[in-house]
Parts: C-alpha cells; sequence; structure tokens
C-alpha cells in the first residue's frame, strides 16, 4: 500500500478526469477508496457491496450494479497507476465484474416476467435457462477497462412457458435478453454498467437475438464463416448449460485434422482490419494499427485453429494462457513467445491508460503535448519521445513475428521459373526441359505430369485446392531435380499429391511452408518405403515443419507424459484413444525414420528406439483398454504383455509385426474371463484399421498351445506348460523373450520362470537334434537363396538358432546366457567361456550386423531381395563356419 494513500488517489485524479469527476461526485467513494485501497475488488467484495436478493426489481438493480462498477473503476485505476495492481488483476477484475452483472441482470429479468411462468423444454419438459454467452475478451477473461461486451444468447430447447400467461420459449427469452441488455446497457444517471455488443450472435444484426440450440447448431453447420470459428475461441457460458453448449459449438471451432486453411482465412480477416486501419487513417490505433494488441492475439488463435482439435491443451480461452501454451509445446520459439508477452502486457497497459482518462472505450493515441505528457509518465517514461521509442519497438517485434507466423505463401508470390512448365504441360512437350534440370527419363517423368494434370482427382479439384496444387508443382518439380535418382523422387512425390488432392488442409500446409519441400523431397529420394508410408498417413507432413522436433533424439519419459494426456483428453471415447495411439506412434516411427536417413542411428540403435515405442504405446493401450472394461475389479490390472521374436530382442524394424503373448496373476473368481476380454480388446485396439491406420500387426501364436490355445494365461498355467508340455523350439523362442508392458510384478514372475527354463539341465546331443530338425521344417517352407538373408545358409536364422541352442544348452552352467542383450552380446559371451572360438564369434557378429543393415535398406527402399555380391557371400562362409563348429554339421559352401 502506498505510503500515502491520499496522494496516491490524488494522482490518480490528475491523471484521470473520470476518477476526478466520480470522487468529487460521491465522496463516499474516496472514502471506500483509502480504506481498501491495498486490497484488489474480488468477486466477494462485489457480492457483498449489496443486499442483492433485496434489489431484484430491475428499477432497484439498475442503479446499484452502476455503482458497483464505479467502485470497481475508482479501485481499479488507483491500484494500477499506484503500482499496485497486476495486468492480470486489472483484466480479472473488470472480467469478473461483467459475468457477476450478467448474472444478476439475467436474474432480474427472468424474475420480471412472472406471468408467462417457467419455459419449459419440448423434449425434456425441463425449465429452460437462458445461456448467456460471453465472447471475446469477455469470454477470455481479458476485458479491457472501459470495455463492451460482447454477448450472444441461446436456449436449449424450444417449447412454452407454463404460466397462466404462455409464450414460447423463444419469446420468451427474447423479452428476458431484452430486458438483461436494457439493465446494463442503458445510461441513467449513474451512467451504465456495459455497453452491450450482440452483433456476433448468428446473422448479425439481422438475426434473431435469442436462438436454440438445435437452430444454433444449424447455422454453424451450414453457413457459420471462417472468421466465426475465430470468434468462438473465446466463447464462455456465463450462465445455463456450458457443457451442452461446448460440445456443440468445439467440433465448428476445432477441426479433427490440422486445419492449415485457418492461416488463409485469418490473413484474409487481418487484411480487411489493415484495408479498414488505413481507410480510417487509424495508424496510431494500438489495438488494430500495425503490430497492435490484436496481431499478437491473432498470432495466438491461429495456432488454435489449426492445432486445437489434436491438442485440446491448445483449446484455451486467454491469449497469454495460450502463447505460454505454444511455448511449451514449441511451436513458437520461447525467446518470440517472451517478446510476445512482454509486447502484449505492454500494449495492454498503454491501452487501460488511456481509457482510465476518460473512461472511454479507445485504442487512439492522444494528440495534445498534455495528455501526451501524461500518458508517457504513467508508463513510467520521462517524456513523450522515450516512451514512443519504446512502443515503436513493441509494436515492431510483435509485426515481425506476425508477418513471420502469416508469410504471404507462394501461390499470392511472385511466378516461380517453372510455372509455365506445369501450367502448360497437358499441351507442350516439357522433356526439353525436364532433361535440362536433370531428369533421366523425361519423356515418363513428363507422361507423369501430364498424368496428374489431365487426371479427373486434378479436373474434380475445387478451385481454391487446384490453385494451391498450382503453386506447388512447379517447386516440387525444381526441388526434386536436385537429387541423383530426380525421376523416382518426383513420381513418389506426385503420388503424394494424388493422395491428398481433396485434403485441402495438406494442400494449405506445404503451400503455408514452402521451407518443407526440400525436406519432404529428400526424405522421398532417399526411402521408398518412407514415402508410401507418409502418403498413407499425410497427417505427418506436419511433423516436416520443425527441423529441430523432427531431429530431436526421443525423451521416452516426457513422450509417455504427451501421449498419457492425449488419451485423457479422449475422456474415454475408445475410437479418438485408438486413434490418439496411431497418430502417436506414426509421428513417432515417422520421426526415427527421418533421423535414421540422416545417419543418426546406427542400426541396433535405432531397433532399440523403436523397440522403446512399442513397449510404450502397449503399456499405454493396456492401461486405457482396461479402463473401458466396466467389470473390472482393480484399477490396475495384474496382466503382463510378453515379447517374443523381433520385440523381444530388440530388433524391431519400421514394419515389424509384434509377437506377443498375455499374461496374468490373479486369483479373483472372475480373473480368467476379464483378462481374455482385455485381451481381445487389446488386440482390437492394435489391428483394426481406422480413419488414423493400423497400430501394429500383431502375431498370438507363441502363447502355450499355439493358435489353439487360450489367449491369455495365468502364470501358474504357463509354467505349468513351460516345464511339462513345450517344444524345444518354444524354449528356442523363450530365448529373445521378455517382458515388455503392463503389471510390472507380474512381468518379474515371467523373467523367473523364463530363466529357470533357459536353465534347465538338457542332453547337448538331443538338444542339437531337435534344433536342426527345426531348421530343416524352416528351410522345406523357406528354401534358402542369396539374395534371402534371412533364410540364406549361414544368415540371419542360422545364427540366431546358434545362439539359441548355445543358450539352451549351456545357461545352467553360464547364467549370462539368459540377459535379454541380443545375439551380437551373446555370441561374445559365448566366445568369453570358451563354448565357440574366439575369431569365428567375431566374424559371426560382423556378419549379423551386415544381415541386418542389407536387410533394412532393402526395407527402406521397398526391394524383395539384396545384392549378392563377394562381401555378402564372405559374409554367409562365416556363419556357416561357426555353424559347423557348434552343430558338427557341414553346410554346402557353393
Amino acid at each position: 500500500m502506498p505510503a500515502n494513500t491520499s496522494a496516491a488517489i490524488a494522482r490518480s485524479c490528475e491523471f484521470s478526469h473520470y476518477l476526478s469527476r466520480l470522487l468529487a461526485a460521491r465522496p463516499e467513494e474516496r472514502q471506500r477508496l483509502e480504506a481498501r485501497l491495498d486490497s484488489p475488488f474480488g468477486p466477494e467484495e462485489m457480492r457483498d457491496f449489496a443486499d442483492w436478493p433485496a434489489l431484484a426489481e430491475p428499477e432497484r438493480l439498475a442503479p446499484a450494479l452502476r455503482r458497483l462498477r464505479q467502485a470497481t473503476m475508482a479501485r481499479l485505476i488507483c491500484r494500477d497507476l499506484a503500482g499496485l495492481a497486476t495486468l492480470d488483476e486489472v483484466v480479472s477484475t473488470i472480467s469478473a465484474l461483467a459475468e457477476f452483472a450478467v448474472r444478476q441482470a439475467l436474474a432480474s429479468a427472468s424474475a420480471s416476467l412472472p406471468q408467462y411462468g417457467r419455459p419449459i423444454g419440448e423434449d425434456s419438459g425441463e425449465a429452460q435457462q437462458l445461456i448467456v454467452i460471453g465472447m471475446g475478451k469477455l469470454g477470455g477473461g481479458e476485458l479491457n477497462v472501459s470495455s463492451d461486451i460482447d454477448l450472444i444468447f441461446i436456449y436449449p430447447e424450444g417449447g412454452e412457458t407454463d404460466g397462466a400467461r404462455k409464450i414460447s420459449n423463444h419469446e420468451y427469452f427474447t423479452q428476458v435478453g431484452k430486458r438483461l441488455i436494457a439493465l446494463l446497457n442503458d445510461i441513467t444517471a449513474d451512467g451504465q454498467v456495459f455497453r452491450v455488443d450482440m452483433r456476433l450472435r448468428p446473422y448479425g444484426d439481422a438475426g434473431p437475438l435469442v436462438m436454440s440450440f438445435a437452430a444454433l447448431e444449424n447455422y454453424l453447420l451450414s453457413q457459420g464463416r471462417e472468421w466465426e470459428r475465430y470468434a468462438w475461441i473465446k466463447a464462455k457460458a456465463i450462465t445455463g448449460d456450458a457443457d451442452g453448449l461446448e460440445q456443440l459449438v468445439r467440433p465448428f471451432v476445432y477441426r479433427k485434422y490440422l486445419d492449415y486453411n485457418a492461416y488463409g482465412a485469418m490473413r484474409e480477416l487481418h487484411a480487411q482490419i489493415r484495408r479498414e486501419v488505413a481507410r480510417r487513417d487509424m495508424a496510431d490505433n494500438i489495438k488494430l494499427g500495425p503490430g497492435g494488441i490484436r496481431e499478437a492475439e491473432f498470432i495466438a488463435q491461429v495456432f488454435q485453429l489449426i492445432r486445437g482439435g489434436r491438442d485440446r491443451t491448445l483449446q484455451l480461452r486467454g491469449t497469454r494462457a495460450t502463447l505460454d501454451r505454444l511455448a511449451a509445446l514449441r511451436l513458437l520459439e520461447p525467446d518470440a513467445v517472451r517478446e510476445l508477452q512482454d509486447g502484449y502486457a505492454f500494449l495492454r497497459n498503454l491501452e487501460h491508460r488511456l481509457q482510465y482518462q476518460d473512461d472511454q472505450q479507445t485504442q487512439t493515441l492522444p494528440t495534445s503535448p498534455e495528455a501526451r505528457g501524461q500518458i508517457a509518465a504513467s508508463m513510467g517514461f520521462a517524456d513523450w519521445p522515450a516512451f514512443d521509442e519504446a512502443l515503436s519497438a513493441v509494436r515492431a517485434r510483435i509485426s515481425r513475428h506476425f508477418e513471420q507466423v502469416f508469410l504471404l505463401p507462394s501461390e499470392d508470390g511472385p511466378g516461380h521459373p517453372l510455372a509455365e512448365l506445369w501450367r502448360d504441360v497437358a499441351e507442350q512437350s516439357p522433356e526439353a526441359k525436364l532433361a535440362e534440370l536433370g531428369y533421366a527419363d523425361p519423356a515418363a517423368t513428363a507422361r507423369q505430369l501430364k498424368g496428374l494434370a489431365q487426371g479427373q482427382r486434378y479436373l474434380q479439384m475445387p478451385l481454391a485446392g487446384r490453385k494451391k496444387l498450382d503453386a506447388l508443382m512447379p517447386a516440387l518439380i525444381e526441388v526434386a531435380a536436385r537429387f541423383p535418382n530426380a525421376d523416382d523422387t518426383l513420381s513418389r512425390i506426385i503420388g503424394l499429391m494424388e493422395a491428398i488432392s481433396r485434403r485441402a488442409a495438406y494442400l494449405a500446409l506445404l503451400t503455408e511452408y514452402p521451407q518443407t519441400l526440400q525436406r519432404l523431397a529428400s526424405l522421398y529420394s532417399s526411402s521408398a518405403w518412407v514415402s508410401a508410408y507418409l502418403s498413407r498417413h499425410p497427417i505427418l507432413l506436419d511433423e516436416l515443419l520443425d527441423a529441430r522436433v523432427l531431429y530431436a533424439a526421443p525423451d521416452w519419459p516426457q513422450l509417455a507424459a504427451q501421449l498419457e494426456s492425449q488419451l485423457q483428453q479422449a475422456g474415454g471415447d475408445v475410437e479418438a484413444q485408438m486413434d490418439a495411439l496411431r497418430h502417436f506412434q506414426h509421428a513417432q516411427t515417422f520421426r526415427l525414420v527421418a533421423q535414421d536417413l540422416a545417419g543418426m542411428w546406427t542400426l541396433e540403435a535405432l531397433s532399440d528406439e523403436l523397440s522403446r515405442l512399442a513397449d510404450l504405446v502397449l503399456d499405454a493401450a493396456v492401461r486405457h483398454a482396461w479402463l473401458d472394461i466396466p467389470a473390472r475389479h482393480l484399477d490396475v490390472p495384474r496382466f503382463a504383455v510378453v515379447g517374443y521374436g523381433k520385440l523381444g530382442g530388440k530388433e524391431l524394424g519400421y514394419a515389424s509385426d509384434l509377437d506377443i503373448i498375455f499374461l496374468y496373476d490373479d486369483d479373483h473368481p472372475d480373473a480368467p474371463e476379464l483378462y481374455s476380454r482385455l485381451a481381445r480388446k487389446l488386440s482390437t485396439w492394435l489391428t483394426s484399421a481406422t480413419a488414423a491406420g493400423v497400430l501394429y500387426d500383431i502375431d498370438l501364436r507363441l502363447r502355450p498351445n499355439g493358435a489353439s490355445g487360450l489367449l491369455v494365461s495365468s502364470i501358474a498355467a504357463f509354467r505349468q506348460y513351460q516345464e511339462k508340455q513345450a517344444w524345444a523350439w518354444e524354449h528356442q523362442a523363450l530365448t529373445r523373450a521378455r517382458f515388455v508392458a503392463g503389471d510390472e510384478a507380474v512381468g518379474a514372475l515371467f523373467e523367473a520362470e523364463r530363466r529357470d527354463i533357459l536353465t534347465l539341465a538338457r542332453d547337448p546331443a538331443a538338444l542339437r537334434g531337435e534344433v536342426l530338425a527345426m531348421r530343416q521344417r524352416m528351410l522345406d517352407s523357406h528354401p534358402a537363396r542369396d539374395d534371402d538373408v534371412k533364410n540364406a545358409r549361414g544368415g540371419i536364422i542360422d545364427i540366431e538358432f546358434i545362439v539359441q541352442y548355445l543358450i539352451l544348452a549351456h545357461a545352467r552352467t553360464l547364467p549370462a546366457l539368459t540377459g535379454n542383450t541380443g545375439n551380437i552380446a551373446l555370441l561374445a559371451v559365448a566366445a568369453d567361456a570358451g563354448l565357440i572360438d574366439r575369431q569365428l564369434a567375431d566374424d559371426a557378429r560382423a556378419a549379423y550386423r551386415q544381415y541386418r543393415r542389407l536387410q533394412h535398406a532393402a526395407r527402406l527402399n521397398e526391394r524383395p531381395a539384396v545384392e549378392v555380391d563377394a562381401a555378402l557371400l564372405a559374409a554367409y562362409r562365416c556363419g556357416r563356419r561357426l555353424w559347423q563348429q557348434v552343430f558338427e554339421q557341414a553346410l554346402d559352401f557353393s
């Protein structure tokens, strides 16, 4: 509190003519100020300001609300100018006052029509309440001190009132709305509470004052315009059914997909504002002028419109909270957000000082030297030039960030040098120009371009989408030509363009971010598999926007928290949860493949990352699938997912199936049925094809008794099966098994059982015979070929069988062999123990690495076979020599 309260009030009166007049007319307000200047004017004090129930009649309520506003304004002006109030306090206090006044006015207006009784819904039979929606800064809790309030009136259902005089609900709420407006808006001897602006309602001034849910929904679906999506971001139900309103409006504001068309819509809205500013010579308007408040708000809200449907954490009403969220998501650089936050606060504080002077809704800088001096001093500057310099710097920074976000896309920019080639491709012969650009088969490339330009998909595109595609194609032809395999690169890109030709949002993304085209072409040049993956999941184009995110090593704990948040946001909607899992898994896979192609990972490390991703997704799926079982007896299931094969051995590739089994340890009588339901549900969650695609293909045949066995087994049943019934090949499979998801206690029981089984005493000769017999059965169904590194003699399977045999034969005396450390590490363990020749082991380890690299490269380019060369044949010989040492069986070296 200021050392001298009276002096602080006097200084505020010198600055604010409104405050000076108010305190002169109402001495009691000066007394209230002197007594309470140290405290904010909070909601509780507003409630205690008067005996509101006794002031229900409109003629008594109206002056009381106006006096409440005067008291609130007096406190705010003095506290703000004395440095006692933050910007948060100012905007939240005036917003709280507006909400309080609306609620009081609605109660009074409703009570003033007793002759009609209550409005009753024709469908529900329940009493209806008017939903008063605060729009704009009121909805966002960011009102300025002399603001008007934007309201919309909605009611849930049609019907009629139940009083002595019956009228329709529409007529009733229209009368209530008119009375509410008068209570707040009418100017009396005490002034007004707030100016009320109803022009944001459907159809504007030409529309009805009130509207039902059904009518609002019909309007938004059939006639809602892009600028209205922007307006409804901040909508807040001050009274009535807030949940019902949110469910109705959210799909209109927030699209399920990433909506990059929002850029164009908001750019046009801003252009209209700029034209109006220029026409009315409003450059000194700190709200609408360049680098003003509105530009900072547009930056926040365009990201909400684009991404809010996918990320509900962006469904915020306040500008500053949204900017903070954008920084947390790294959608804007933290430094940029800091500048925007500081600039926005500077402008909002300035806006309030402009309005404090005469309680006028103005955002225009003063022209008189006296007023300018006062404004500069109130903002903490010695004089107007110093203040003006600081203001110009703030506006320049906001304008710079605005231009960076809303950079004009290529379709409206200067013509591309290859625009004529694409425009005339159907009539002209572009082969010579394509050859000049570096295309090896210009005739084939020209045919593909003509096929796109003359195809039905292109010809039937809406004009706006075709313009975007026409703007993109010349740049894509140019960027693809920079790669050695230019023809393949452009061919793959044309496939993408055909896939997204009717998806305007994706065309808009590439148009708005032309810098992504080089990144896109690089990926399409490097891998046919990546090209097909991205064309199947074009939503992943969004990943290309920020190289820092695309090429950042995964932070799995942070990503797990992100996925959990997204699943919780789905609110029990199973389809939404399944899509969230798919979007997450696809995005992380895409990031890993981009990093892989950039040379950031060894193959072994990449497989580890893909395995961690699968573990994380499986764990999340188990938790949330269990929550979808209504009869569950535990909050956390005593259930585990065990991975076999590539998942178990942490050797996953991009398109690997998951070999898994399900185990539980729970004595509850309903446990077998509940966990069977969980296993079936989990299988559905993983394998079903939704709009977002498939999560993983899974193979459950390694469970006890294979395809004829139970889908889920208890630990006890699993133990009995492994000890009494399992074949040797099932114990071979167990060597690569590990707990991957679910209850860690059940996982620990599995791991203990696995060690017990692997360390059983076995007859080496008998085991050798069984392993060789299994290998022969595999060869009978998949004959060995040198261009197939998996099945070739001395190839991947042979080395894996060697390791599995060594584990089963020697783990009893060498427990280190039971570690789930991978085939390469286990060969070293066996060599260190003298079980195999050191040189043969080292050669086999190098060969195994080579096979996996070749297999990985072939799959990235969708080649069914590898190229056979001298190095590969030499590697096969290494594998065969080790096989001969271990199994005493010579392999054909021809």
